[in-house]
């Protein structure tokens, strides 16, 4: 399978959820500190291991649409074929990501 791009495309904070669910010890917290707008990680999808740096949650969250992108499958409604966006399940701080196909 060739290699992916993952790039992380924007991380957001519910904080209109988070101030109505979330016990108010955590009220402070921020947008996902693992990564930064804009960051970019080449990965080889043949490798089984999480990459470097990458957050655990989120590439357990990810990894089917890798999967299907590094697999030469395309996602119906995307103007790029070979690419589409995922992201996290981190309903509080959701960060969203562009992965892409490299030929």
């Amino acid at each position: 399978m060739p290699k992916c791009k993952i790039t992380v495309i924007k991380r957001t904070l519910n904080k209109d959820l988070i101030d109505q669910f979330i016990v108010d010890e955590y009220k402070g917290i921020q947008k996902c500190e693992v990564f930064e707008d804009g960051q970019e990680f080449v990965i080889d999808p043949n490798q089984a291991k999480v990459p470097e740096g990458f957050c655990d949650w989120a590439w357990a969250d990810i990894r089917k649409d890798i999967m299907t992108i590094a697999s030469g499958g395309n996602i119906i409604g995307m103007k790029q074929d070979g690419a589409t966006i995922s992201g996290c399940s981190d309903w509080s701080r959701p960060v969203y990501f562009k992965i892409e196909r490299l030929e």
